[in-house]
């Protein structure tokens, strides 16, 4: 008999994800702030972004999973069931985190690091020969 599965189907982990999504959009990052020249105090909201670390920890916070690391790695080929909705909730998360850099909501630096986006530039100089045969 094979191990229990504590997410029982791809589409429970759907549904899981759906009410992370949910929980992290509506409850904004309070940031303590000062504006004007009297330095009156006022409580800025800023979006939280979705990342797989967050949706980790949501599972194991609300005691559903311990690590989905094991459905997103598809440990010794026993979530084959999953890898769709995994893909799938890996793009949302990644879409939002760009799309938030992109739109200057979240740090776009951080950001490209996180998605692996890289801004090469190559420059390189051609000076003739002084003395042309």
């Amino acid at each position: 008999m094979g191990k229990h599965k504590y997410i029982e189907t791809p589409e429970k982990m759907w549904e899981y994800f759906i009410a992370y999504k949910e929980q992290v959009k509506s409850n904004p990052i309070l940031k303590h702030d000062f504006v004007g020249g009297a330095g009156k105090e006022i409580q800025r909201k800023l979006e939280k972004p979705l990342t797989m670390e967050g949706f980790n920890n949501y599972l194991f916070m609300n005691g559903i999973c311990d690590n989905a690391k094991h459905y997103f790695a598809n440990s010794d080929n026993k979530y084959d069931d999953y890898l769709t909705i995994c893909s799938h909730i890996r793009e949302i998360i990644r879409q939002d985190q760009i799309e938030g850099g992109m739109a200057g909501i979240y740090n776009p630096s951080i950001t490209q690091r996180l998605n692996n986006l890289v801004d090469k530039q190559e420059t390189s100089i051609s000076i003739p020969p002084m003395f042309p045969d």
